[in-house]
């Protein structure tokens, strides 16, 4: 007999934190993060109480992209949202594991988020995107209580002792008969590489440098190889200036190749939809293989070339670039539908973010093994607790080979005091991260306070 469980109570509150530096992606430039935390209580069915946390960047840049409303805007509607949902989840009666409750709630989420656009007149609608992150602090609080509760980490809460349904309960026929806990690892890989992210404004060489930070960490590609032993580079590209783009991966590359610590090396190329169409990315591997070969060999996958909306993009299918590497949809990932339809235009592989949810993320992950799909995990430039969060969630999902950890290089201030917590998950020792250790109570074992 599953344990049911209820949510009793839910409080969010924000911290504010400047970066150290600028990341520049998708044509935007961001230095600051808001973190929007959840703590929320929730009562089994025999009684017991337990009170979980969760939390994760609002990223409205990313989540909540827009050509007229400003950034103070996008991110006080996102604020507004998540008070919507946390007063939806702390209503309801619903009843059972935090995976029947995030999928019995989430319907109303869009109605949420639909009454905050027009109380706020924003004039265009929210994204399901930024509507998924605003609840995703709330849905990881909802899992690390239901785990305290029992006394267990929330990993292992996904067998049919606690999770009656199967994945065709949540997903439909063609997953009928199947159980989440197959797809998702008992305990976490002890170590993984982590991938370093080369944002667009950040400077590969002391050649690059017009101005220093002077904070002790390093200050360049180089600097951070030397210090990390890094093996894994994410490479921001502009995606609307190939000659550029191709400039920026031999220049990543050469100074990998110059760096006497790091590698063997691996790649992935962010345009994070900036690429006209499918042919640009077929060019531009096309130039790198010619250019480099060893370069274009180290290329592992390649994330959302083009736009996010898909139904409205058809053309842009990726049947030709997936033919030569594997290319995951990112922004585009909000649901079923859309996974079914990235497979159908070509797509051959999927991100997945703790920013998405909890739930729905252990369910598409699930999806996309039984699809054949190529995954990857990746964080929301996530500090301290949210970081925790996405690197349990990389650690137990089969077939990720490596994790991302941006928020230590950008907002370092939003790290402090979690090392000591979590020795090696926070600071990169020979080229990966100790998610081993996340094996305790709840999501993944965040002390109070």
């Amino acid at each position: 007999m599953a344990v049911d469980a209820r949510v009793k109570d839910v409080e969010l509150s924000t911290e504010e934190f400047r970066y150290r530096t600028p990341i520049k992606f998708g044509g935007a430039t961001v230095d600051r993060v808001t973190l929007l935390n959840a703590a929320v209580t929730v009562e089994l069915a025999g009684g017991r109480v337990a009170r979980g946390h969760g939390s994760m960047p609002l990223g409205n840049v990313w989540a909540f992209p827009s050509r007229s409303l400003s950034y103070a805007q996008t991110l006080t509607a996102m604020r507004a949202v998540a008070d919507e949902i946390a007063t939806i989840y702390a209503r309801s009666t619903v009843a059972g594991h935090p995976i029947d409750i995030a999928h019995a709630l989430e319907p109303e989420f869009a109605t949420a988020a639909d009454h905050v656009a027009r109380r706020q007149q924003l004039g265009e609608p929210i994204p399901a995107l930024a509507t998924l992150v605003a609840a995703s602090p709330i849905d990881a609080a909802v899992h690390d209580a239901y785990g305290k509760a029992l006394g267990l980490n929330a990993f292992q809460t996904l067998t049919p002792e606690f999770l009656r349904h199967d994945l065709g309960h949540y997903l439909g026929a063609e997953f009928a008969g199947l159980r989440l806990h197959d797809y998702v690892r008992a305990t976490p890989q002890a170590t993984m590489p982590v991938y370093h992210l080369v944002g667009a404004l950040d400077p590969l060489t002391a050649a690059d440098v017009s101005q220093t930070v002077g904070d002790g960490l390093p200050e360049t590609l180089a600097d951070w190889i030397a210090t990390d032993g890094l093996t894994h580079l994410k490479i921001k590209l502009a995606g609307d200036d190939p000659a550029w783009d191709l400039h920026r991966v031999l220049g990543v590359n050469a100074v990998a190749e110059a760096a006497r610590t790091g590698g063997p090396w691996a790649y992935s190329l962010d345009f994070n939809e900036r690429c006209p169409d499918a042919a640009y990315l077929v060019e531009l591997l096309t130039r790198l293989a010619e250019s480099s070969p060893r370069a274009y060999d180290r290329v592992q996958y390649v994330e959302q070339p083009t736009a996010r909306d898909l139904a409205a993009n058809r053309h842009n299918v990726m049947h030709a670039a997936a033919a030569l590497k594997p290319v995951v949809i990112d922004e585009s990932l909000v649901g079923l539908e859309s996974l079914k339809l990235a497979r159908e235009m070509g797509y051959t592989g999927a991100a997945f973010k703790a920013c998405k949810g909890q739930s729905q993320t252990l369910l598409l992950a699930a999806a996309a093994q039984v699809y054949g799909l190529f995954r990857c995990v990746q964080d929301l430039t996530c500090p301290g607790a949210s970081l925790v969060h996405s690197a349990a969630l990389a650690a137990h999902l089969p077939g990720v080979v490596a994790i991302e950890a941006n928020a230590r290089q950008y907002v370092p201030a939003a790290n402090a005091g979690w090392e000591s917590r979590f020795p090696g998950l926070f600071t990169v020792h020979g080229g990966v991260l100790a998610t081993g250790q996340l094996t305790g109570v709840g999501v993944c074992a965040i002390p109070e306070g």
